[in-house]
Order: structure tokens, then C-alpha cells, then sequence
């Protein structure tokens, strides 16, 4: 029989043995969910911005995950602690300049830092307004949470990068509008159980994700809300009529294509439109409730959630595809 001792012996060999047969393909470490707000006083009116900001570093080495040796390793916390000085010192301004300068900052202070990657989320505060119309006074020092979309942006630089590749975006934009919005003429066979609707209700949550094609000047509050500008007037139009939309597939490539033609620093473009499905609720079945003249135009609806179509496309300009080839 063989002894314990032989038997660990061996099983280390193999594990020797066979250790070239693996590659770590992928790897880093960071902070996430760094919470951080920045006050600027201007006598008595302040101003804020708060950004849940996420660090990654990827090393040049692997030695901490092939030797467990941690001599190369900036903790994280060493990384939380940076967010918090780099704002002390800098401000918040952009989530798009405040993760360059993370980018700048880690890859010139620690070279055997090979990568670097930051994703910013900030938090829609507003200022609070009292007053009606065009004269309503805003507060100096109070804000409201308005979370109409959350927006977000990555930035990415390795060594030797001679700038960052910057992608901002948005989420969590949902919009409704109860009317210039059909959906016909779609293939009709074995499996369809949808009528034509040739004038529905149209709701959907956004999220959106561009790229810049350069980060020089690039004035990144006014893209931002340029990009939100242009999805919800493709969507709603005008104030009195408003724009008819024959699918979410057209709606969500104007919008695209309005992004494109308005912001030249913007190379590409991609967009998620799911359904958030508003359907006709069956009154029929209550003859001695809703009678037939009450049925003649639909008032009420039932939300769905699940399940849910999602549409979605990216949008390139031509001189970035030949580039990219």
C-alpha cells in the first residue's frame, strides 16, 4: 500500500506537471461602489455633485495569483482612498474627466500598473425650484433627487495609450406616450396571434452608450444631455402632435442618427428600447358594469411587465468601420 507521503508527492507532481497547461486570460482587482459627495461653496449659493465612482487595476505582473505574492499589489483601499483625494483636490466636475484623471493618476504613480479601467455612476441631483413658469426661483443651497436617467461612463487606458478610450451612456430613461405609435404589416403565419395595432400605447426604459472619437475639449455635460435631447424628441416630437413612430426599431435609429449628426466627437452609438407592454383589458365580460357606449374609446389598461420585447442597434459612422479595418 502505498503511504500518505508518497501519495501527497504525487499529487503535487501532477499538479506541477500539468500548471503549464493553463493561461490566466483575464485578470484584475479594484473598488467598487465608492460613494463620494463634492461641495462647492460660491458664497451662498453651493452647488453639488456625488459620483458612485469603481476602480480596476490590472498588473503587469500575475505573481499574486501565481505565487500569492503581494509585493506589486495597490490595495483597495488604497484605491478608495485616492477617489477621495482626487476629488478633495480636483472637484468633481464630469464623471467622464474625473475617470480620466483616476486613469492618469494610477497609471503615473504606480508603473507596474499595465491597465487601468473606471466606471462612474452619477447621482441626478437638482437643484429645488419654488415659483410657477419662467420666474421660478431656484434654491442656493437645497436639491432634489430626479431620477429621470442615471447616467454613467467608462474610462480606459493602458500603458502606453496616448489617451483614453471614453464610452459615457445612460439608463433607467422611461418614457410613455399614449398614441401616434403603431405596429403593422409584420409577418403574418402559423405563429402570430398579434393584430395589427395601428394606434397603441408606446412605453419603453432607454439605455444608451456612445463612444467618443476623441476626448480633447470634448465639453461632456452638453454631449450627455444632447444624447438624452435627441432620444426623447425622436420619441415624443413636438408638444401639440408629436411624431408618429411605425415601430420602436425606426424610432430608436432616428435617434441614433440624430446623435450622430449633432455630436461629431461621437463615433458610434448603441441603444436598448424593451417593451413595457400596455394592453387592452377585456370589458366586454361586464355588460352590467361598462355598457357598450363606454367601450367605444379605451381608457384603461393593464400593465405588463414579463415578458418583454427588447429592440436594440448600434450605429457607426462609415469613416470609423474603414478605420477599424
Amino acid at each position: 500500500m502505498m503511504s500518505r507521503k508518497l501519495i501527497d508527492e504525487s499529487a503535487g507532481n501532477k499538479l506541477r506537471d500539468t500548471s503549464d497547461q493553463y493561461v490566466i486570460s483575464n485578470y484584475g482587482y479594484g473598488k467598487d461602489s465608492v460613494k463620494v459627495l463634492h461641495v462647492v461653496r460660491n458664497g451662498l449659493v453651493h452647488s453639488i455633485k456625488e459620483f458612485e465612482v469603481g476602480t480596476k487595476l490590472k498588473l503587469a505582473s500575475q505573481k499574486d495569483y501565481l505565487q500569492g505574492d503581494n509585493s506589486d499589489i495597490v490595495a483597495t483601499d488604497s484605491q478608495k482612498n485616492t477617489v477621495y483625494l482626487l476629488a478633495r483636490k480636483h472637484g468633481l466636475k464630469s464623471p467622464e474627466e474625473f475617470g480620466m484623471l483616476l486613469c492618469s493618476h494610477f497609471l503615473a504613480k504606480y508603473s507596474h500598473v499595465n491597465e487601468v479601467s473606471i466606471h462612474i455612476d452619477e447621482y441626478p441631483w437638482s437643484r429645488m425650484g419654488f415659483g410657477k413658469g419662467p420666474y421660478q426661483d431656484l434654491h442656493n443651497h437645497a436639491f432634489v433627487f430626479t431620477p429621470t436617467a442615471i447616467r454613467y461612463c467608462d474610462v480606459t487606458q493602458k500603458r502606453g495609450d496616448r489617451s483614453p478610450t471614453v464610452i459615457s451612456g445612460l439608463t433607467d430613461l422611461r418614457v410613455l406616450k399614449t398614441t401616434q405609435s403603431a405596429f403593422v404589416n409584420f409577418v403574418d403565419d402559423e405563429y402570430r396571434s398579434l393584430p395589427d395595432q395601428h394606434d397603441r400605447i408606446f412605453s419603453t426604459v432607454v439605455r444608451s452608450s456612445w463612444q467618443y472619437s476623441t476626448v480633447q475639449d470634448v465639453d461632456f455635460d452638453f454631449c450627455w444631455n444632447k444624447v438624452k435631447h435627441c432620444i426623447l424628441d425622436n420619441f415624443a416630437g413636438e408638444t401639440v402632435k408629436g411624431i408618429f413612430s411605425p415601430s420602436v426599431q425606426n424610432t430608436l435609429y432616428l435617434a441614433e442618427k440624430q446623435v450622430l449628426q449633432s455630436i461629431p466627437e461621437i463615433s458610434s452609438i448603441d441603444m436598448t428600447m424593451p417593451n413595457k407592454h400596455y394592453f387592452s383589458f377585456d370589458f366586454s365580460k361586464f355588460p352590467k358594469v361598462i355598457n357598450g357606449d363606454e367601450l367605444k374609446e379605451e381608457t384603461v389598461f393593464l400593465p405588463v411587465d414579463k415578458p418583454a420585447g427588447i429592440i436594440y442597434a448600434q450605429l457607426d459612422r462609415k469613416s470609423t468601420m474603414k478605420s477599424k479595418l
